[in-house]
């Protein structure tokens, strides 16, 4: 039986809206195909395709380039097409042109497979150069090396190289599928907060923005935190946003003062459902051709992060973990082992290096042993696997048998292995011991170890943070080790009022191939206990945060939430060596927009509205007058 005509094209339409159709990027311009599209089943057809001119070659062709490939141009010969002939043959090199012509078959022989649209080319008809190119900085090709410097001041000519194409492009696509799992797939509502606000306790430094109120400031936000709680208070119950995010860090090597994240919050969750939530987010998201990604994520806490890599951002792709031999040595008669195992938090901990004998020179123990000492005040000792199965170490002649014997299993140490030993307090051992084990892995690879997969992606999710950690400048006073914003963990709750420094946080950091790539946590929801920690764990002023305390009084729900740094996510999708090579328009090391020169000074007039003088160092008043 016949299915009715109205039913049919409803079942159409259905399938037509489950089957993405692919994009039409020829919609709406004159060109009738890309650079990168033409194939065997187009010869004979008539194109017009326009693009930069990649190569040419002594009049005979040239290749010409968009944003998805590469067309290889037959320059016509006869004479008929004299005036074409000359044109392509001296047009500069990314010069912007318009080709008409027909598309042909290679001659045999001559196919390039190396490239999609190799099996063709376009016999050149008609052409015109739309835009010459001047002489170029650097060259538009991924293998030439260029300054960053430099591509940083030509960033729209470092724009159409094909690895930041690509780059930018996948990270276009991620970004769609998110917004395509949230609010289609799970009912987020997509809300833009403000840019303009006020100054937040705790964290980063904030840039300052002035205003027509004399003495009165701006602040950007470092993360649209408040506003997404105040949301929840508001009843939107799920809220995402693809948000831009500011902080003032001075000079860091691969941070940007603004950068983006992809923000979310939800009303009666969990830390269970939040981690739920985000891999499947990521599962949802992630580009075919990096492979997939298999969840549940493994989790583990703080401590246990600690302990056994010495950070809290694990890279789990390798071994070398950090071992605890006390209870080896407890016994031995070595004065620095007996030292560190009187203090309450005294520890003896070590990693055993694979095959470090072939593959560290004494240069590299000597600089591993230096850096230790230098960032952390930790002293190194070195132990080696001799071929025997013997130990080679100022150690051993106070260890005996038993205890040597104890200390290889300990260690699972194999013949050519290197052990590295720290004695101390445990967090500054264990914090020198998981530098040092990243440093021998670097060190290991460039010998020509396979250690790490580039093509691997480890996701880890650490929890049970403290709350509060000792301030560096006085260590009697707490700052909060994440936001103050962060609720204590369950358990912890009568700890938050004797003992602070005791208790767990529901905060929890999602790291990827030992990068934190996401942290978020539970919030606290009870203005009661907001105002508690504001004021008397943290000591702060509560009266800048008044409006959010009070938003809390008015019934607002339990909630969390989690950011994840869109940047250092898309850079380690696409192995890139920086963020800012998936950033169209990064900031350099120092935070200069150096294609733009910004910052940049502005007149005495423009600041007088402001109520602003500037006061310049002697030097630099000096070198304006010049």
């Amino acid at each position: 039986m016949a299915l009715p005509r109205l039913l049919v094209r409803a079942l159409h339409r259905a399938a037509a809206a489950a089957a993405p159709a692919a994009p039409d990027f020829n919609s709406f311009v004159t060109r009738t195909n890309t650079c990168g599209e033409l194939r065997a089943a187009h010869v004979g057809q008539k194109v017009t395709l326009y693009g930069w001119v990649q190569y040419q070659r002594q009049g005979l062709f040239l290749v010409l380039r968009d944003f998805q490939g590469l067309t290889q141009v037959i320059i016509p010969q006869d004479e008929a097409h004299s005036h074409v002939k000359e044109l392509l043959s001296n047009a500069p090199l990314e010069s912007v042109l318009r080709v008409t012509g027909t598309v042909s078959p290679r001659p045999q022989g001559q196919e390039n497979p190396k490239m999609p649209t190799g099996d063709i080319e376009v016999k050149a008809e008609t052409a015109e150069i739309l835009n010459p190119c001047k002489k170029l900085p650097f060259e538009i090709k991924d293998f030439i090396k260029k300054s960053e410097a430099l591509r940083m001041q030509y960033r729209y000519l470092d724009l159409r190289s094909s690895r930041l194409q690509w780059a930018l492009r996948l990270r276009s696509r991620v970004v769609m599928r998110m917004r395509e799992y949230l609010c289609n797939l799970h009912g987020f509502v997509d809300v833009e907060t403000p840019t303009l606000f006020k100054r937040t306790p705790g964290g980063a430094k904030e840039f300052l923005v002035p205003s027509r109120e004399a003495g009165k400031f701006y602040s950007l936000p470092q993360s649209p935190q408040q506003f997404k709680q105040l949301l929840m208070v508001g009843g939107l119950d799920r809220y995402f946003q693809v948000a831009r995010c500011y902080r003032d860090e001075g000079s860091r090597p691969d941070r940007q003062p603004e950068f983006t994240q992809i923000d979310i919050e939800m009303s009666f969750v969990d830390q269970a459902g939040i981690q739920r939530l985000i891999e499947g987010l990521l599962q949802h998201s992630w580009p075919e051709e990096r492979g997939s990604i298999m969840t549940p994520f493994p989790s583990m806490t703080y401590e246990e992060a600690l302990a056994e890599y010495g950070t809290d951002k694990p890279d789990t792709r390798f071994g070398m973990k950090i071992v605890d031999i006390s209870e080896v040595l407890r016994g031995s008669n070595i004065h620095f082992v007996q030292n560190a195992l009187s203090y309450p938090h005294g520890s003896i901990r070590a990693i055993c290096i694979p095959q470090g004998v072939r593959y560290l020179t004494n240069k590299d123990l000597g600089s591993l042993k230096e850096s230790a000492k230098s960032q952390f005040n930790q002293e190194i000792m070195e132990i080696i696997c001799r071929p025997d199965g013997s130990l080679k170490s100022l150690l051993t002649k106070f260890l005996s048998e038993k205890e040597q014997s104890e200390l290889i299993q300990a260690l699972n140490m194999q013949e050519g292995d290197v052990v590295l030993l720290a004695a101390g307090e445990h967090k500054q051992v264990c914090s020198a011991l998981g530098a040092l084990r990243l440093l021998s892995a670097n060190l290991l690879e460039a010998a020509g170890l396979a250690l790490r997969d580039p093509t691997a992606f480890h996701f880890l999710w650490v929890v049970d943070f403290p709350l509060f950690l000792p301030k560096a400048e006085n260590p009697t006073e707490l700052e909060s080790a994440h936001h103050p914003f962060t609720a204590p963990h369950p358990s912890d709750v009568s700890l938050l009022y004797s003992d602070p420094t005791k208790v767990r946080s529901q905060h929890y950091d999602l790291v990827l191939n030992g990068n934190e790539v996401g942290g978020g946590s539970i919030r606290i929801h009870s203005a009661e206990q907001q105002r508690f920690v504001l004021e008397k764990v943290l000591k702060e002023d509560t009266e800048v945060l008044s409006h959010l305390i009070e938003a809390l009084e008015f019934g607002a729900p339990p909630h969390g939430g989690i950011a994840l740094g869109l940047d250092r996510l898309i850079s380690l999708i696409v192995d890139a060596p920086s963020i800012r090579d998936v950033i169209a328009f990064p900031k350099s090391f120092r935070g200069r927009d150096l294609m733009g020169n910004a910052p940049d000074y502005v007149t005495p007039e423009e600041l007088e509205p402001y109520h602003i003088q500037v006061s310049w160092p002697l030097e630099e008043k000096e070198a304006k007058k010049n």
